[in-house]
């Protein structure tokens, strides 16, 4: 196969209007464009050039320039929003001193489904992707400008190839002009969204995972189709029609897209936009600070808070001298220091937030390092609750913030509160790491009321038994059951871990499953010394020890298991091939050593290839043989210009992906290329005949 040829011509003169008998002044100049063509073995597979909706350029009067591409049959280019494969035709301006040039105006494209359910969006035949040009408002009569732009594209068919073009037109400068081209641009101009409302009844409806859109008057017969236009790092489904006028989009966030409705010259399109995910009802707030106030009352329940509320009550009836006001007066300011306790914790929250990229709910859980980190934090928080290592502030750090508290009077109550959060920190940890999870997601607002909910409830005992102490005697004893109670606290934590893994496995599969579970055991093992070892009575080498194992055994396992093998899990497709990345120095080191090697040229944007690897490359029997046959499978990715790639290419007269190559032990000069659609039973027979 031969290397495209790049053909250059020069088109006919397009002359400005003719008056009888009469030309008009010599300003209006000839206007020039050159075209350039994709040529594959003598066929043509995109022609383009520049066409513009003007016989002149009027000084500071705006006009349309449009890219004409015209596609080979069965050959076509994408849209701005490729979808799942393909790259959208770009276009760089080069313009005189003064002039600015507007975005691209894209018609509305087409809905191509390839095999293997790969949906693209894209246009066949030919395009005019038509941009807006401002001249300079001093620019003088007589004077002939040149437009220059450079051309980018991707054209598939079995196989894409990346095309360019350098491409310029000539326009003159007058005072007045005519339009030119005016079937073209307004053939195309028609299929451009308008950005007003359609003359259509758009019913909206969100159901947490994504949108229903309903049309309901849309003319019998009618044909619509919907374009979906994600923003940067959206993820979004394809829309799928359903009835008539209906259309069910999978996604999260507001909905963003092209809807268009009838065919040919008929054909219109609008910009559409669903309003934003309708907010968690009153109730659900509502709810969540309830979770808050219990988990704040649970804080009670747990051995190291509930022995003590007799002994601060009892404090308080002391210090008040047995008045009612005063010992309630004693309480609202204990409870005071746990709000200040709280509530600066949730400050903090919300400066931390502001430094960094805002989000709402449920968006952080799309990021998996996202869902490793807090997945990390609740596995620590219930092993703690399982008693395999305790919390404890240094000692020195503890004598002080018992000494602050120790004073009389209303402000050693207020700071005893305050510290007491604090001195209980093995068992808040669990569930401020849950709150932490819950405000990290929520406007500061929210952040704030969370904080103060679980401050409620962790303060409301102390608000009934000061206001009446007889009710100590209501108190459950403390005995046994507060381990066990702190005990069983740590299965809903690992019943949320369960869930993070499973969106984990959306993520990054089984494999990133596997290895994040691997750094989870060599956290575990981090926490079991620290527990065992460095407790208030373990010795100093004894403790040192066991940090430094802590820190090499958690470290070196995130290191590995995380950034070595998570960090690339589900990079491959579901088969779980291993690749190697492609380089001319591995290739020669992989045959030198005896090694059969077999090339996988790709790229994201080659619907083919994504279709080859599916059904011909991951499958089981393919995979067996590569184990089999030691075949080393490396992957040339071509997705981003790579010229060490492009050359390989090249050098075995291609210019495009889909590629497939097999280097057989022991015959580097002999390889064995396979064809561009590819079988299973192809690269099994090829794969057969190794050594």
């Amino acid at each position: 196969m031969k290397d495209p040829v790049i053909v250059k011509a020069m088109q006919k003169p397009v002359f400005g209007n003719l008056l009888r008998g009469f030309l008009l002044p010599a300003a209006l100049m000839l206007t020039l464009a050159s075209s350039q063509a994709q040529v594959l073995d003598g066929q043509i597979l995109v022609s383009a050039r520049l066409i513009p909706s003007t016989t002149a350029i009027v000084p500071g009067q705006p006009f349309e320039v449009g890219l004409l591409l015209e596609m080979a049959p069965g050959w076509h280019t994408y849209w701005e929003y490729s979808g799942d494969a393909g790259l959208p035709t770009k276009i760089a301006w080069a313009l005189p001193s003064g002039f600015q040039s507007g975005p691209i105006q894209w018609p509305a494209p087409h809905l191509m489904i390839e095999p293997g359910e790969i949906w693209t969006y894209g246009y066949d035949g030919k395009v005019l992707l038509i941009t807006t040009i401002i001249p300079p408002s001093d620019l003088p009569a007589g004077k002939t400008v040149t437009l220059r732009a450079k051309a980018s594209w991707l054209t598939c068919k079995d196989m894409c190839i990346p095309g360019s073009a350098e491409l310029e037109l000539k326009l003159p400068v007058a005072a007045a002009s005519t339009a030119a081209n005016q079937a073209l641009f307004a053939e195309f101009r028609s299929l451009i969204p308008s950005a007003g409302p359609p003359p259509l009844t758009l019913n909206w409806a969100n159901s947490g995972s994504g949108w229903t859109l309903k049309i309901p008057n849309l003319p019998a017969g009618a044909k619509a189709a919907l374009f979906p236009l994600p923003l940067d790092d959206q993820s979004v489904g394809h829309p799928v029609a359903g009835d008539p006028g209906q259309f069910q989009i999978d996604m999260h966030g507001a909905f963003r897209g092209v809807l268009a409705v009838g065919e040919g010259s008929e054909k219109r399109a609008w910009l559409v936009e669903s309003s934003a995910p309708a907010p968690a009802p009153k109730q659900g707030l509502w709810l969540a600070l309830f979770y808050g106030f219990l988990g704040g009352l649970i804080l009670n329940l747990m051995p190291c808070v509930l022995p003590v509320i007799s002994l601060k009550i009892f404090g308080f009836i002391k210090q008040a001298g047995e008045s009612p006001r005063k010992i309630f007066a004693h309480g609202l300011a204990f409870i005071g220091g746990i709000f200040t306790w709280f509530l600066g914790l949730g400050i903090l929250v919300v400066i931390l937030k502001s430094g960094g990229t805002e989000v709402t709910w449920a968006f952080q859980f799309q990021n998996p390092w996202f869902n490793v980190a807090i997945g990390s934090v609740v596995f620590v928080f219930a092993l703690n609750l399982f008693g395999v290592f305790e919390l404890v502030l240094p000692g020195r750090a503890s004598t002080a913030l018992e000494s602050a508290a120790s004073s009389s009077g209303f402000a050693g109550s207020f700071f005893q509160g305050l510290f007491a959060t604090l001195l209980a920190t093995p068992c808040t940890a669990p569930f401020l790491g849950t709150a932490l999870g819950f405000a990290f997601s929520q406007s500061a607002i929210v952040i704030l009321a969370m904080f103060a909910a679980v401050a409620t409830g962790m303060g409301f005992p102390y608000l009934l038994l000061t206001a009446r102490p007889g009710w100590m005697k209501f108190l459950p004893r403390p005995g046994a059951w507060m381990e066990r109670l702190k005990q069983l606290m740590g299965f809903p934590l690992m019943a949320t871990l369960v869930w993070i893994l499973s969106i984990v496995g959306g993520q990054r599969g089984t494999d990133g499953v596997f290895w994040f579970l691997c750094f989870l055991l060599c956290l575990s093992i981090s926490c079991w010394l620290y527990g065992s070892f460095c407790g208030p009575l373990s010795k100093t080498r004894s403790r040192a020890t066991a940090i430094f194992l802590a820190v090499l055994i958690g470290g070196g396992g995130g290191w590995y298991f995380l950034g070595q093998k998570f960090a690339y899990a589900g990079s491959q497709e579901p088969g779980g091939i291993e690749w190697v990345p492609f380089s001319a120095k591995s290739l020669s080191a992989l045959q030198a050593s005896g090694k059969s090697v077999f090339v996988d040229f790709t790229a994201d944007w080659c619907i083919t290839c994504k279709f080859n690897e599916r059904t011909a490359i991951d499958t089981p029997a393919v995979q067996q043989l590569l184990r089999e046959k030691s075949v080393v499978p490396m992957r040339a990715d071509w997705t981003n210009a790579n010229p060490e790639i492009t050359a390989a290419l090249k050098s075995f007269g291609r210019v495009g992906v889909p590629f497939y190559v097999i280097y057989p032990a022991g015959r580097a000069g002999d390889p064995v290329v396979l064809p561009e659609l590819l079988t299973e039973s192809i690269l099994v027979d090829a794969l057969k005949k190794l050594p």
